[in-house]
């Protein structure tokens, strides 16, 4: 009888240590849980960004007002007959 006992403890522990702190336990699903919910966000961050980037593609290959302005700001266009200047500020 002192050996059922023994070993149905024995058992009983084996089984509380996986609930709690063995792999499948209730923190280690926690643990995962968290982790899918900063993946998601990441995923919902790079959607975003490819969504901007869908509408910027979209307004390349229609506009070319957007080409001119991009022309204008990345590699400093210049129109015939503009006056190109620089505003510095006083801490520059």
């Amino acid at each position: 009888m002192k050996w059922l006992l023994l070993v149905l403890v024995i058992l009983l522990s084996y089984l509380q240590y996986r609930l709690w702190i063995g792999d499948g336990s209730l923190a280690h699903a926690h643990r995962l849980e968290n982790e899918i919910k900063l993946q998601q966000a990441e995923i919902d961050r790079m959607r975003e960004r490819n969504r901007i980037l869908d509408v910027e593609v979209e307004e390349l290959k229609t506009g070319l007002d957007t080409i001119e302005e991009r022309a204008r700001n990345d590699i400093g266009l210049i129109k015939k007959d503009e006056t190109f200047f620089i505003i510095l500020d006083d801490e520059q």
